[in-house]
């Protein structure tokens, strides 16, 4: 990108008004002097079309980090309705949303599992791997979200266990009667905790 400055005349950080300016100013020249007979009028032709290029691709790469200086904004509008617990309002902003990146996926799945849509919320966060393959914060929620599965799977499966050994009195004196519920409302718990803090606390 430094070269189509240079073309200009410019450094990086001339403003977007600079940029059109000394553009129109060359625009011009040139355009005059690609009339001129000989090599100097081909000279100034092959430069017309360097500096309208330059142009072209400054205000294009500045269009396209504004856009993403936006999307970037709006996702962490999401982030903290989220936080603040608003559920209706972070969906409405993502719905608002007219590009759909990783990110935007990944508070999706945020937004599904908080409504206890656990299948909708993990086809989200798949979505959101497939786009950002290397991000290890979608990874960990999918991971912690499979884990949760299993470990009820396991305790539902235990639970119809006609076999399973029954806890004696003194278990239930400590607490054994309960134990296994609690477990696994705690264990609920976390992996919400864990899914919610990776939105919120890892952007």
């Amino acid at each position: 990108m430094q070269e189509f400055y240079e073309e200009l005349g410019l450094t990086e950080d001339a403003t977007d008004e600079e940029v059109t300016a000394r553009y129109t100013e060359l625009k011009e020249k040139y355009s005059e002097e690609r009339w001129q007979d000989g090599e100097a009028g081909n000279k100034a032709a092959k430069k017309l079309t360097k500096v309208q290029t330059a142009y072209q691709e400054i205000m294009a790469s500045r269009k396209e980090k504004q856009a993403e200086g936006e999307r970037v904004t709006t996702l962490d509008e999401v982030a903290r309705w989220l936080k603040e617990g608003d559920i209706s309002k972070a969906q409405a902003i993502l719905d608002d949303c007219s590009e759909r990146n990783a990110e935007w996926h990944y508070l999706q799945a945020v937004i599904f599992y908080k409504k206890n849509w656990v299948n909708d919320s993990k086809k989200q966060l798949e979505i959101a791997m497939q786009m950002d393959p290397a991000n290890q914060k979608y990874r960990g929620a999918y991971k912690k979200m499979n884990d949760k599965d299993a470990y009820e799977k396991q305790n539902a499966g235990n639970a119809q266990n006609p076999y399973q050994d029954q806890p004696t009195g003194d278990n239930n004196q400590m607490g054994g009667g309960g134990c296994n519920e609690c477990m696994s409302c705690c264990y609920t718990i976390c992996c919400i905790n864990c899914l919610y803090n990776c939105c919120c606390g890892c952007r």
